[in-house]
């Protein structure tokens, strides 16, 4: 027979300076958080070493980017409107 166990307990959120306050209905910019990638499959991610990058590889990952979101988004429509047509 096992015992029950308790569940861990989250730590108790840090009083850091650096954290965002959001208000209801307000917006936040995520810029510093880098481009969205339009991922294969077409789900969304970011550039995770966005913020180590120099000024010059975020130019040429967002001109790279920019032409692959393209193309894969473009890619989704068309999935989406053959599904449309095929029902």
């Amino acid at each position: 027979m096992t015992e029950p166990h308790t569940p861990l307990r989250l730590p108790a959120p840090s009083d850091k300076s650096d954290v965002t306050q959001v208000g209801i209905g307000s917006t936040v910019k995520l810029d510093n958080l880098g481009p969205m990638v339009v991922n294969s499959d077409g789900t969304l991610s970011r550039v995770a070493n966005w913020a180590n990058m120099t000024e010059k590889e975020k130019e040429t990952t967002l001109r790279v980017l920019s032409a692959r979101n393209k193309i894969r988004l473009e890619n989704e429509e068309k999935k989406l409107h053959e599904q449309e047509s095929s029902n």
